[in-house]
């Protein structure tokens, strides 16, 4: 059985920095994507950031370029998330999720297995 379960989300003031985790058990990760995506309430859940296996590929969306950062760790099967200069926008649960497959995706489908979410609220 997968678990993935997320630590570090939180309440921060708007411009301010919190760093998400993510710890995988219950099977060998090897050669799997990762990614965080998240929804707001009222919206979908839309794609954030996902890394390969090696770490070579990575994508974020758009509008968290520049100011998020994800990265793995994968000796201790974790990946984490580094959100800098943080928006009331971008207050929403973040989920973790991670692929089958080892090509990085963006839409919510290509994900297999899933975090129970956490939630980041950022005040204006």
């Amino acid at each position: 059985q997968v678990q993935l379960v997320e630590s570090g989300g939180g309440l921060v003031q708007a411009g301010g920095s919190l760093r998400l985790s993510c710890a995988a058990s219950g099977r060998t990760f090897s050669r799997n994507a990762m990614g965080w995506l998240r929804q707001a309430p009222g919206k979908e859940r839309e794609f954030v950031a996902a890394i390969s296996y090696s770490g070579v590929s990575i994508y974020y969306a758009d509008s968290v370029k520049g100011r998020f950062a994800i990265s793995r760790d994968n000796a201790k099967i974790m990946v984490s998330l580094q959100m800098n200069s943080l928006k009331p926008e971008d207050t929403a649960v973040y989920y973790c999720a991670a692929r089958s497959l080892s090509g990085v995706r963006t839409e919510k489908y290509e994900y297999d297995y899933w975090g129970q979410g956490i939630q980041v609220t950022v005040s204006s």
